[in-house]
């Protein structure tokens, strides 16, 4: 796994450097905000049926395009954001019993970009994908149904989440999406579906652990707002 996150950052860079040599040199940097709602499980080995999670998240984006190579138009976008990377579980027992776990996370994607379309006023097809990092700032757990809990009957007695702090509170994975951008005098609005998928185990995963695996999935629906602080001079745009 860590081999490959490593690749994943080497994939962001060896684009643009190669497009440096034969591309048109664009040096524009934009900041602004992003914000949508997420949706998340824990795929757990051993496995804990669950319904996705929902829960809206707020962030910082900045971003650097340095190339237009051909039709694309290549560069980097960075974030941080607020999450919440819990999950909720599916509890079939006949206990009546509800559980489900906040966890607060913040991210921080560094993401190629990719653009093919217009740089200025019109609209431009995005790809974005390399890795992303996040901490978990803590965590909240929801129990409900009958008291006191009845564990008893859980399928193959997988209790172990229950009460128990996480083993690992960093987490890191690799994210990728599709957008849409609309560019016009005021600045640059991508709206965006995207996908993580999670490489870091929330709880111990060594031979003395419990869990196999205990790591995020991610669906992600968000609008960014970008303004131009640096833009290119000189250069023709289309």
């Amino acid at each position: 796994m860590k081999p490959f996150l490593f690749l994943s950052i080497l994939l962001i860079f060896i684009p643009l450097h190669s497009s440096a040599q034969v591309g048109q040199r664009r040096n524009d940097f934009s900041i602004g905000a992003t914000g949508g709602y997420t949706l998340n499980r824990r795929s757990f080995q051993p496995k804990i049926k669950q319904t996705y999670l929902g829960f809206p998240m707020v962030g910082f984006a900045a971003r650097y395009i340095c190339e237009k190579y051909f039709t694309c138009i290549a560069g980097i976008q960075a974030e941080v954001n607020y999450n919440n990377l819990g999950w909720k579980e599916v509890i079939e027992d006949g206990s009546g019993n509800t559980y489900s776990r906040d966890l607060h996370y913040l991210q921080v994607p560094i993401l190629m970009q990719m653009g093919w379309g217009r740089e200025l006023r019109g609209f431009k097809f995005v790809f974005m994908a390399g890795p992303q990092f996040g901490f978990c700032l803590g965590s909240t757990e929801h129990q409900g149904g009958q008291q006191p809990w009845d564990i008893s009957r859980r399928p193959q007695q997988v209790t172990h989440q229950y009460g128990r702090e996480l083993d690992k509170n960093f987490d890191y994975g690799i994210a990728a999406g599709l957008g849409l951008e609309y560019s016009s005098v005021i600045g640059h609005f991508i709206l965006e579906g995207r996908y993580y998928f999670g490489l870091g185990d929330a709880f111990d995963n060594s031979k003395k652990g419990y869990f196999g695996r205990s790591a995020n999935q991610t669906i992600y629906a968000k609008l960014t707002y970008l303004f131009d602080i640096v833009r290119t001079k000189d250069c023709i745009r289309k």
